[in-house]
């Protein structure tokens, strides 16, 4: 009669089939991302079941106006075109002022922001910040500047329920993103920080945007997301 032999279980080599695992599974979706659009998020289904509604209208990258790539440069992250994933002049100065005040300060890129929406989470801890590190540089290396904003504008919140520049653009103005003006478009980036408690209708900070968009033109800090 054969005899059965149980296997061993063992640890370490566990671990390590689970590490492949996860590397395997992290290019493989950062690669196919690289083209295909983002269907949904984590953030999304977890608003979702908090009864927020989805509205989420993915549009390619020349359906979105200029206009908009030029305000949330200018609010979020204005080396975005030269840096490799991380302003690092942000982080430090963040962290000065983070070690005397109460309120903190983030310095997040938007290839930070557009690696946490789309591959993790929403939560504060040191566990989900390296996990965006990681997808951060992944996403620096694997994807061009321009899908980096397309995926960022077709997937940031921007209201209850509302998220991506489309579906933002229909809430807020009752047009397309692709006409947006200038002055829409910086409202939309004025309610960035905090989507939920923002109107962009009526936004003080949108005249400041504004201004710092011009100025993102007149420098060509915009070279690798406009068209």
């Amino acid at each position: 009669m054969p005899v059965s032999v149980k296997r061993k279980f063992r640890p370490l080599r566990f671990l390590g089939a689970c590490i492949v695992g996860f590397f395997a599974f992290s290019i493989l979706s950062v690669a196919i991302h690289r083209f295909v659009p983002v269907p949904i998020t984590v953030l999304m289904i977890e608003k979702l079941a908090q009864g927020n509604g989805l509205d989420h209208r993915w549009v390619p990258a020349y359906q979105i106006s200029d206009n908009l790539k030029r305000a949330v440069i200018a609010s979020e992250d204005a080396k975005f075109c030269t840096h490799d994933g991380f302003d690092i002049q942000a982080i430090q100065k963040a962290e000065r002022y983070n070690a005397t005040h109460k309120r903190k300060r983030g310095a997040s890129t938007i290839s930070q922001q557009t690696a946490k929406n789309v591959f993790l989470w929403p939560d504060r801890s040191w566990v989900r910040k390296g996990f965006e590190v990681y997808y951060t540089f992944l996403i620096e290396h694997m994807w061009s500047k321009d899908r980096i904003m397309e995926v960022y504008l077709n997937s940031i919140e921007m209201g209850p329920g509302i998220y991506g520049a489309e579906a933002a653009s229909q809430y807020w103005f009752g047009h397309s993103a692709k006409t947006l003006s200038r002055a829409e478009a910086a409202q939309l980036a004025a309610i960035l920080p905090n989507p939920i408690k923002r109107k962009a209708k009526g936004s003080k900070r949108s005249g400041r945007i504004a201004a710092n968009a011009r100025t993102v033109v007149n420098q060509g800090l915009d070279a690798c997301a406009a068209e």
